[in-house]
């Protein structure tokens, strides 16, 4: 009952017609990204999703993962391994990285609907090359040439994978309590010590070897994340040379049982002595380890993506077949024992939730990866600094915004198929499960809101907010010459003033009240996602007016006076709760220390 079918034509729509890539990269080093080319990889990598991988989803489910403590191997699902064979035999694990170590280059825009996809068939199998990604973004740009030379071109041809190891079980996302450490030794290399916990894909049967980057202290490095350090420890000690030598002392411990991935191998992971190498300068490892987890926090604002396509996808195959009750209006199939119960409005309410912000949300994370691309590959500095700072302004609401809507999608998926939504044979109550996780690793919604409003918004006074406002506005005066858009104009517009008088009165109240940033920080992102999303669809509608558009106007029109009439009335609550300062949390914070 639960299937996928890659949204191939909508993908498209989003690539040519809303973003245009083919213009916005046609000055970029690399691949150029043809019409004909993208086109392609499309069609196979939803061939591959829907054929090869989604058919394993329930299988990665139900069996999970099994170590052999005896040796601390790890056996992957049936299936799982193969499809990974398959996977890197047709070049799927260098699609973005660079030609020079073994990459096709092509943009990363491209590279964020394979990897939609691949989440919607599979997340679980999908966080083995994930990190990978990460893996070879830190070694891109923070690694030796030789290091680049003996690690980034295997884990781009997928003979090795990498790992994120950061997460103690004393420090959380709190890295300046981590206490690895990192001895030098005779041979110029490193021996770490220490446990990390949450480790996905930490071992696996995938490979022969595992790149794993290591948060760890050197003996004099100073106290909190100034004196964190990153090194390169494989599962086979590997020399400058690219020599593979003897099995290294570092193995999984322990695999963690979770609620969802289950498929998804989640290691703790012993370093007792592990030999390792620097990355980059010692206690400079936080800018190495930033480089993976914005990688990474884009990933998994995909993984939310892929998950809801899915939810909706099958919810609204079941709502049309599903037969109950009769319209309140009157029968609607009186040929059948009772209509579908797409015909129930509050069925067609949780549908079209899940409709209009998987569509915006698609628009919002691949013009983010398009800017990734333009800050790499365009030859214009000053464009590539802007598109750099879009990004990063991005990469919260992102990464919160769209694995909260999973949860919210999921959700839904489970409400439309009632009894049946909640045992396993239909697949939603494991959509529902890993969608959970989404919200919470590589930095909670929490963090992600802090970020946004400190580091992106008030730490540098609000500048690539005003530019990206100013940006909404042009939009809206330009939607406000048409009849039908002028409605929906006004309704961002106003959004969008909620946002930066939010914005405004926080840095105020903050040079009084520090708190005042943490308690606004939820709301003040969540404010910003509906901005985004409506400014995601008004730029949907100028593309669906033109003739070449591969989408039905009439569709994106109905689904944007959904978003606007029903989901945009939100923010207006957001920017409510945050105006409301932190007093009111002060006040149940005293509440809980009381004990009532």
């Amino acid at each position: 009952m639960n299937r996928y079918d890659a949204p191939v034509r909508e993908m498209r729509f989003v690539l040519h017609d809303v973003l245009n890539i083919e213009s916005q990269l046609a000055d970029c080093a690399g691949t150029p990204p043809q019409r004909e080319v993208a086109d392609a990889v499309l069609d196979e990598a939803a061939r591959f999703a829907s054929e090869v991988l989604a058919p394993l989803n329930a299988v990665g489910d139900a069996e999970g993962c099994m170590l052999d403590k005896a040796d601390g191997s790890v056996r992957t699902p049936k299936g799982f391994r193969a499809a990974y064979a398959q996977f890197t035999e047709s070049g799927w694990s260098g699609l973005t990285a660079p030609e020079a170590w073994g990459g096709q280059h092509l943009p990363e825009v491209l590279g964020a609907a394979v990897k939609e996809m691949i989440d919607s068939a599979n997340l679980a199998w999908g966080t083995y090359p994930l990190l990978s990604h990460g893996a070879t973004e830190a070694l891109k740009h923070h690694g030796e040439e030789w290091q680049r030379e003996v690690f980034l071109r295997r884990i781009v041809d997928g003979s090795w994978t990498g790992t994120m190891c950061l997460t103690e079980p004393h420090a959380g996302s709190d890295l300046g309590m981590l206490k690895a450490r990192a001895v030098p030794d005779a041979e110029g290399t490193f021996r770490i010590h220490g446990t990390k916990i949450f480790i996905t894909a930490g071992e696996h049967d995938f490979t022969d070897n595992i790149v794993h980057l290591v948060l760890a202290r050197l003996p004099d490095a100073p106290a909190g994340v100034k004196g964190i350090s990153m090194f390169i420890v494989p599962k086979f000690n590997v020399a400058r040379d690219g020599t593979i030598g003897e099995r290294n002392a570092v193995r999984c411990g322990a695999l963690e049982h979770k609620m969802g991935l289950r498929g998804s191998s989640t290691c703790v992971m012993n370093f007792d002595g592990a030999s390792g190498y620097l990355i980059g300068k010692a206690n400079r490892g936080l800018a190495a380890m930033f480089t993976m987890m914005n990688s990474a926090r884009l990933a998994v604002g995909l993984q939310g993506l892929g998950l809801s396509e899915r939810a909706f996808q099958n919810s609204l195959r079941y709502a049309r077949e599903r037969v109950q009750m009769r319209s309140l209006s009157g029968p609607r199939s009186p040929e059948l024992p009772a209509d579908p119960i797409i015909v129930h409005p509050d069925v067609r309410r949780m549908l079209l939730t899940q409709k209009a912000l998987i569509e915006a949300g698609r628009v919002l994370v691949y013009d983010a990866c398009l800017q990734l691309d333009l800050a790499e590959r365009h030859p214009d500095p000053e464009l590539r600094t802007l598109a750099e700072a879009r990004t990063s302004l991005l990469t919260p609401i992102i990464k919160a915004f769209l694995t909260e809507s999973a949860v919210e999608c999921t959700y839904h998926a489970l409400q439309i198929f009632g009894g049946h939504g909640y045992i396993a044979e239909t697949g939603m109550e494991q959509l529902a499960r890993d969608a959970r996780i989404t919200t919470i690793y590589e930095g909670t919604t929490q963090i992600q809101a802090l970020d946004l409003l400190g580091r992106k918004v008030l730490a540098n006074q609000g500048q690539e907010l005003g530019r990206w406002l100013a940006e909404v506005e042009t939009a809206c005066a330009g939607a406000s010459t048409d009849a039908v858009q002028a409605g929906f104009a006004e309704a961002l517009r106003a959004a969008a003033r909620l946002l930066g008088d939010g914005a405004a009165r926080v840095s105020r109240q903050a040079r009084d009240n520090a708190e005042e940033v943490g308690g606004a920080a939820y709301d003040f992102l969540m404010l910003a996602s509906y901005v985004a999303l409506g400014m995601a669809w008004l730029r949907m509608l100028a593309a669906a007016g033109e003739p070449s558009a591969h989408c039905d106007a009439a569709d994106k029109h109905a689904t944007a006076d959904f978003f606007f009439a029903r989901l945009m009335p939100r923010a207006a609550m957001h920017a409510a709760c945050m105006g409301s300062g932190v007093r009111t949390l002060d006040v149940a914070n005293a509440a809980l220390s009381a004990g009532t």
